[in-house]
């Protein structure tokens, strides 16, 4: 890699005029006081002096400069920098120092970001092993008891296993949902684009979840009648289970004779945006901003006597973004929960 010299040359043209001018003036005193002064010798001395010192100075100093800041590239480069290493060497002082400073301020992002990774993965790692260790805990509680002697209890034994069946089926969905966002999240779960009806699935999504609604008395409805079809694009079951998904949260945190709402509408030429409204207990300011991680409960208690994986909101935001598109959130506590989608239009 050659050396791509910048702006030295002003050092070496000063430098070399210093030189020049007293090499001169002592040459021009020496002549005058012993030989005879010519100012014809003095001219090309005074030249052939300059060119002599400005090249050697550019030269040298060149030279030096280069070995050192070949030397901080070559400390750099063990850092596996991918940016200050793809251009020549430079030896211009502001243009190292602007490098230099680039570097420094993607390093300390760099490392940040490390931090804030490093943080979330031990929470993760927290909330998966909570997760996990409940349901765990619980199966194995009922079978020993059940292998201590209540076993021998027809009631007991139909109970028990029965609660065990549950923990089972919720450790199910722990390892589904988190295959799914596992996938979700490396791009390794392909998406089946179609067009279909939006209201058509909406209402299937009400039908499979009606039973539950009916057992907190929530009523689930459209917020006007769309006689017409409305046409999207996208992976049906997937959008299926992002709808179930808003609409069991719905449900899960909703009010006593509460009400889920949907409605689609047309946000532009072609998208359209579906509103999953409710009346229920609402969100708080300060979970709002998290509400979409792994393993993340506004109610910390409550939310897992409705079981569930906790990952329900995480896999929505994951699977709208693979169509990409949005989600939204708007709630107030207290008041009631908005969670929006957008999806493609189709005329």
């Amino acid at each position: 890699m050659q050396p791509k010299f910048k702006k030295s040359y002003r050092f070496a043209v000063k430098t070399s005029l210093y030189l020049t001018i007293y090499v001169t003036l002592l040459t021009s005193v020496f002549l005058f006081i012993f030989y005879s002064f010519n100012i014809w010798y003095i001219l090309v001395l005074a030249v052939s002096t300059f060119i002599f010192s400005f090249f050697v100075t550019q030269y040298r100093v060149e030279r030096f400069i280069y070995k050192r800041v070949k030397k901080i590239y070559d400390d750099l480069t063990l850092l596996e920098s991918t940016s200050i290493t793809k251009g020549t060497i430079t030896t211009d002082m502001k243009t190292l120092t602007q490098e230099i400073d680039k570097f420094a301020r993607d390093k300390k992002i760099e490392i940040e970001s490390l931090k804030v990774r490093e943080q979330y993965r031990k929470e993760f790692l927290g909330n998966v092993s909570h997760e996990l260790k409940t349901p765990l805990f619980t199966v194995q509680g009922y079978i020993l008891t059940l292998l201590d002697g209540a076993m021998e209890d027809k009631n007991l034994r139909e109970k028990y296993l029965e609660r065990a069946s549950k923990g089972v089926e919720r450790l199910g969905y722990i390892v589904k949902d988190l295959d799914m966002i596992t996938k979700l999240e490396i791009g390794d779960l392909s998406l089946n684009p179609e067009v279909f009806n939006i209201v058509e699935l909406v209402e299937n999504v009400f039908d499979m979840l009606e039973m539950k609604a009916a057992k907190k008395r929530i009523t689930l409805t459209f917020d006007t009648d769309y006689s017409k079809p409305i046409m999207v694009n996208a992976d049906k079951e997937r959008i299926q289970q992002v709808l179930a998904n808003l609409i069991v949260n719905s449900i899960k945190y909703g009010q006593e004779k509460g009400t889920t709402e949907v409605s689609i509408e047309n946000l532009i030429k072609n998208k359209v945006i579906v509103r999953v409204t409710d009346n229920g207990e609402g969100i708080d300011k300060k979970d709002l901003s998290r509400i979409f991680e792994r393993f993340y409960r506004v109610d910390k208690s409550g939310s897992r006597k409705e079981g569930g994986s906790g990952l329900g909101l995480s896999i929505v935001k994951h699977i709208i973004e693979a169509h990409d598109e949005k989600i939204y959130v708007e709630s107030e506590y207290g008041v009631g929960s908005e969670f929006s989608f957008t999806l493609e239009k189709v005329e």
